[in-house]
């Protein structure tokens, strides 16, 4: 598919009309013009996931019409720069070869989102400057993905002056200081009212269900949520959550997935519990479209999902990841209870956008959390009696840091992490771990009993990441 956009060529005129039909014709054209406004309109800004640039103010064209044929190849374009002479207005045809949709905002004009396999032609305008473009997608433009036109034989324009068009998920240039949109807030900070209905995350892991059959359905959405005390921005989830749904079952249960795409860009998931060939069930869908990823799990432990659509970086930090349990054929020692932890980084953003794309690509994270908020287990405490045996899950998603999770006060007499127990209680009665540690993507558990009753605190380690949000406690009676 071919779609022109962008302004009338020079040459675009209508042809005079005989007197006689002056008047009659004068209203028909302007009826036109009127009905040509509306759907240049539309087609500027009706593309999903992405807002339409304005149109610059008109320059006259003193040089000829350049025409380019851009290739999109992954985060790229190719060419990702072109020479035209000041004065001369720029056609592209931009060919998309990737796998998933992309656009161009460039001198003030943005193209539709070009879906995989299709084409558009891009009237860019007339150039007197150096001029940098963009994709608009989330998070594509801090990967790389940008266009220079370089004007020559005029006055080149400075850096900041270049970029006409707005990306909005382009981030704030700002990916080397402080993070301009909100104060990190302190471990003391109050939950608010819609916080417990909304952002708080109840830790605690149900059994796995009867039947060997699990079909659930995962339905993205995008919605502003409470990251942080005081703080909301957007965000993408499965069933409006994030972490995801923590999903448990059996060696030799079946998972069968729908995927529902109710959001405005393109989304994915990948289970890393399945054994199957990625082509099909991990494919990015667009809105509107679902997918169903089925897989038997044949190997216990506690496994990541995430969106795997690129950047995953940033559609992890926006919250698209979660945790499967697999338990063994022959089930696990008996505890009184059981909870799940889910470790990540917290990139604060605009409200409107979610996590700012500039800062997660440079790894800048603001703050850290369990099950998706910070210091949620400070501000609202597990609670145990005395002598009760536990077993606490950790999954570490990222997207980039490690976690080392250790309790204060308390020392490990089961340790299982990635296929494997490094301690194990009853084989080796003597001994113990003081920490569970874990690279992004890895998982495992801890057993402990608390034989005395007082406040537990549980931290990454890692102190300064236990300082910006991974620490909790857990109150013994």
């Amino acid at each position: 598919m071919t779609i022109p956009v962008g302004p009338p060529t020079s040459g675009d005129r209508p042809a005079p009309v005989a007197e006689k039909y002056t008047d009659r014709v004068s209203w028909l054209v302007i009826g036109l013009a009127i009905a040509a406004v509306v759907i240049l309109g539309v087609t500027l800004t009706s593309s999903p996931g992405a807002e339409r640039a304005s149109s610059p103010a008109a320059v006259a064209q003193s040089g000829e019409t350049v025409t380019e044929t851009i290739r999109i190849e992954g985060m790229s374009y190719q060419p990702n720069r072109v020479e035209i002479p000041t004065g001369s207005r720029l056609v592209l045809e931009l060919v998309n070869e990737d796998n998933q949709p992309h656009d161009l905002t460039l001198n003030g004009y943005t193209t539709e989102l070009v879906a995989p396999g299709e084409a558009v032609t891009f009237d860019a305008g007339v150039f007197t400057a150096d001029t940098e473009g963009w994709c608009t997608v989330a998070g594509h433009r801090a990967q790389g993905m940008v266009f220079d036109v370089v004007v020559t034989g005029g006055t080149a324009a400075p850096p900041a002056a270049a970029a006409t068009g707005h990306d909005m998920h382009a981030g704030t240039g700002q990916a080397d200081g402080a993070n301009p949109f909100a104060e990190v807030p302190g471990p003391a900070a109050r939950l608010s009212a819609e916080l417990d209905e909304q952002a708080w995350f109840d830790p605690v892991l149900e059994p796995a269900p009867t039947g060997t059959v699990h079909e659930l359905e995962f339905n993205v959405t995008e919605e502003i949520r409470e990251v942080a005390p005081g703080h909301r921005q957007a965000q993408w989830l499965f069933n409006g959550q994030a972490p995801g749904p923590t999903l448990r079952g059996k060696v030799g249960d079946t998972f069968r997935i729908t995927l529902r795409n109710d959001g405005t860009m393109g989304h994915s998931v990948d289970f890393h519990v399945g054994e199957v060939s990625p082509d099909a069930p991990m494919a990015t869908i667009a809105p509107g479209e679902s997918l169903v990823y089925e897989f038997v799990a044949r190997r216990w432990g506690i496994w990541m999902y995430h969106c795997a659509t690129a950047p995953m970086s940033l559609h992890i930090a926006n919250g698209m990841a979660g945790a499967v349990i697999i338990d063994p054929p022959a089930g696990l020692d008996a505890v009184d209870h059981e909870y799940a932890l889910v470790g990540h980084e917290i990139f604060l953003g605009p409200e409107d956008t979610g996590a700012d794309a500039e800062r997660v690509n440079a790894g800048q994270y603001d703050l850290t959390g369990f099950n998706g908020f910070p210091n949620q287990y400070d501000l609202r405490p597990i609670e145990i009696d005395a002598g009760q045996r536990v077993r606490i899950w950790v999954l570490n998603v990222g997207p980039d840091n490690p976690i080392s999770f250790h309790i204060v006060g308390a020392i490990f007499d089961t340790v299982f992490s990635e296929g494997r127990y490094t301690v194990r209680d009853g084989l080796d009665d003597a001994t113990g771990a003081q920490v569970l540690p874990l690279l992004p993507a890895q998982g495992g558990f801890v057993e402990v009993t608390f034989d005395e009753p007082g406040t537990y605190t549980f931290v990454n380690h890692i102190m300064t990441d236990a300082e910006k949000g991974q620490h909790g406690s857990i109150i013994v009676r």
